[in-house]
């Protein structure tokens, strides 16, 4: 049995008066005021603690969010900021096994892998090892397995002995029904029932709603089998309304071959030709099954207006559900208390072993009860409040990375020793994303395929010195790119084999670039010696497109000029804010840029992809750099539909080397993530694939609040120097009233 502390005080004590028996009330008021504080700090949480007493040794993590999510409907949510909560609310049939590198897909809600079969234009069945060119259809059966169930909602609620499909409480609210309700909780009965197959067809069916405007419905209509045609018959079948809200439209009742119900457990979705990157698409949160009631709830009159939308209140199986959602003050995650029983993973890395990482093997999950997130907009208080023990984790901000890390006399990131004292650890990873210096290849100057405007681009990518940006810029949190491939990719080459020779050379078993010298050779050679053209003599000015329109950008801008001025070159800067630059490149008005990419999934497709010709940015694609090299693209289309093997290592690296030979990208770096987390959470691995990991985290709650007490001291000084400051105030009327007793005595 765990005793409490407590402090025992005497609460007798006598008052304070003068020799005429007038109470000193100031001075006893400073007693009693230090009193009251005192006592206050023989709990068992600190003074300055922001949480309840009640929550001091609870299963919660703690953690901050810094702006509002906008959507919370996995149907229309594509940012990192709303993954955060319903990546642990929505289950898609797949996931990224949490330890394992590099990424490695497994069932989540499924019972095993999908099936995937091939089949000509005829419908004959082909077998796997069959050439892209003869696939007409892929299709992919997927089982899930059964007695996974939906948490509580009232959506759900059905009166008890209803048949399936019938009686719900709340289908059929009207405006009397609404008074008193002002968030979803305020409903009084909640239901839940299994997710069936037909859940995640429905879903699927929503990509092509056009009133839904799914981020990822162009690209789906290229790839899964009628689905453009279904957004045109449900575009006619259910019009937006004249006035009102749109009332719900069930689509169940909406035939569609490119996903099907098998039975009440399985069902099976068509591909166009053959795309093996679909399969990272089931892992990700558009693919989550969608209970038609959930829409049919929210349609109704009046919801909306209050918030209750799916778009505020998700409705999922995962193992969290969002209990709490108050964007401007605090939003908590809690326990689903339907989840299915999914257990910690017994496999992992060699690695894993040595870090703990593997103690709570086969243990049911979730092992938190809640996780709250606290709105923080600045980044200091987050900071301060992370090394007081209030946040569980943090990122390390610029302000504050000097007083986190320093670096080794070999250059390797560790923590300072006032981090280390306090038992915080440090979790790194190199981020599957990438950001760039760009050329638009369709500007007069520096575009094209001409031998002169290939030297002058690889001399600029030359002279920028990447690896000086991240050291003044990223508190060398990064790695200079050698090419598209980030680490953790299918296709990146380490080392020496995966140097970038036109611009490094492997000096003392490292990439060094090239010196200076070099980069002006080539300017000359491609008709600008010093920086001026040769045949008019005039000086070479060049224009960078930049979005660090706001004071803070002034530096980098600064820097990217000095790095032009290397080789004679004039850079003018064009700031502007962010909508105006991606005008400029949507129409290819640009001529240098720097942007950015995060991988959507672990394949060297979505990284490629925004060199593909036909993907060119001012033909509405991706490729901002409007490359064409019919060479790259071939390969491109070749690489895109083959299984990782031997044979596609092979086509990646000739498409490598093409991309650096015509140098339509300066390929920049790759980000490196650093977080600091506190010695009582457990299970921390950076894993830059998978949105649900939350479920993993351990927590010893007992020694968090043990060192709560520990790092936040009361300050005692103040009081006692109000009470002498008070004491001291007393005094002269002490005296007077002294002088007054002895006068009366004579």
């Amino acid at each position: 049995m765990r005793v409490k502390a407590t402090c025992h005080i005497n609460q007798s004590a006598p008052q304070l008066k003068g020799p005429s028996g007038v109470v000193l009330v100031p001075l006893a008021l400073a007693w009693s005021l230090a009193l009251v504080l005192l006592l206050g700090g023989c709990g068992d949480t600190a003074w300055n603690n922001p949480y309840p007493a009640s929550e001091a040794r609870a299963n919660i993590v703690y953690s901050a969010f810094s702006e509002q999510p906008k959507h919370l409907d996995p149907v229309r949510s594509y940012n990192s900021n709303e993954y955060v909560f319903i990546g642990q609310i929505y289950e898609p049939p797949l996931q990224y096994h949490f330890l394992k590198r590099p990424y490695t897909l497994v069932p989540l809600t499924a019972a095993s892998m999908p099936e995937v079969r091939y089949f000509d234009a005829e419908g004959n069945r082909l077998p796997g090892s069959a050439p892209a060119e003869q696939v007409a259809v892929s299709e992919y059966l997927i089982r899930i397995r059964p007695g996974i169930q939906y948490q509580p909602h009232p959506a759900l609620a059905r009166a008890e002995g209803a048949p399936a499909g019938e009686g719900y409480l709340y289908h059929h609210l009207k405006p009397a029904d609404l008074r008193g309700i002002e968030d979803l909780g305020d409903f009084p009965a909640t239901g839940t029932r299994e997710v069936t197959a037909e859940d995640y067809v429905y879903q699927i069916k929503r990509l092509a709603a056009p009133w839904l405007h799914s981020p990822i419905a162009g690209l789906m209509n290229k790839h899964i089998l009628d689905l453009a045609e279904l957004s045109e018959r449900l575009a006619e079948a259910a019009p937006a309304p004249e006035t009102g809200e749109r009332p719900f439209f069930d689509l169940r009742k909406m035939p569609f071959a490119g996903a099907e119900v098998v039975d009440r457990y399985s069902y099976r979705i068509r591909i166009e030709g053959r795309y093996p990157q679909f399969q990272y698409w089931l892992a990700m949160l558009f693919f989550s099954p969608m209970p038609w009631e959930a829409e049919a709830f929210y349609a109704q009159p009046g919801l909306a207006e209050r918030n209750i939308t799916l778009d505020w209140y998700p409705l999922g199986s995962g193992a969290f559900m969002l209990s709490e959602n108050n964007p401007n003050l605090r939003m908590v995650l809690s326990r689903n208390p339907h989840f299915h029983g999914e257990t910690y993973p017994s496999e992992g890395m060699p690695e894993d072993v040595a870090a703990g990482l593997l103690e709570d093997a086969g243990q049911p999950l979730p092992l938190v009860d809640q996780v709250i997130f606290a709105l923080e907009k600045e980044s200091i208080p987050y900071w301060n409040k992370f090394l007081q023990g209030y946040y569980d984790s943090s990122g390390i901000a610029s302000d504050a990375f000097d007083q986190a890390i320093q670096f080794s006399a070999g250059g390797d990131a560790e923590l300072t020793e006032d981090m280390g004292a306090k038992g915080i650890a440090l979790a790194t990873a190199v981020d599957t994303s990438i950001w760039y210096m760009g050329f638009n290849m369709l500007d007069p100057v520096l575009g094209g395929n001409s031998e002169r405007a290939r030297l002058l681009r690889r001399a600029i990518a030359m002279a920028v010195d990447f690896g000086e940006y991240i050291s003044i810029f990223a508190n060398g949190r990064g790695i200079e790119a050698q090419g598209m491939l980030p680490p953790g990719i299918y296709g990146h080459r380490e080392g020496r084999a995966g140097l970038n020779p036109y611009l490094f050379d492997w000096q003392e078993n490292r990439a060094v670039r090239k010196p200076i010298s070099e980069a002006r050779a080539l300017l000359a050679e491609a008709g600008y010696p010093d920086g001026r053209d040769s045949q008019t003599g005039r000086p070479l000015t060049l224009y960078y497109e930049a979005m660090d329109a706001g004071p803070d950008g002034k530096a980098r801008l600064n820097w990217m000029r000095k790095q032009f001025a290397k080789l004679g070159i004039e850079l003018v800067v064009r700031a502007t804010d962010y909508n105006r630059f991606q005008d400029k490149m949507r129409e290819g008005t640009g001529q240098i840029f720097m942007w950015g990419w995060n991988a959507d999934y672990p394949d060297p497709e979505n990284l490629f992809f925004l060199l593909y010709g036909p993907n060119a940015k001012v033909k509405g694609g991706e490729n901002a750099f409007n490359y064409q090299n019919p060479e790259f693209d071939r390969l491109f289309e070749q690489m895109r539909v083959m299984d990782d093997t031997p044979e596609r290592q092979a086509l990646i690296d000739e498409m490598t080397d093409i991309l650096r030979r015509d140098g339509p990208v300066a390929f920049g770096f790759f980000p490196k993530s650093y977080s600091l987390y506190h010695q009582w959470l457990g299970n921390v691995k950076p894993n830059l694939m998978a949105n649900n990991t939350l479920k993993y985290r351990r927590l010893n709650p007992d020694r968090r609040a043990e060192q709560r007490l520990a790092w936040n001291p009361p300050v005692l000084w103040p009081l006692g120097l109000l009470a002498l400051v008070l004491v001291l105030g007393a005094l002269p009327a002490w005296l007077m009233a002294r002088r007054r007793e002895r006068s009366r005595a004579l």
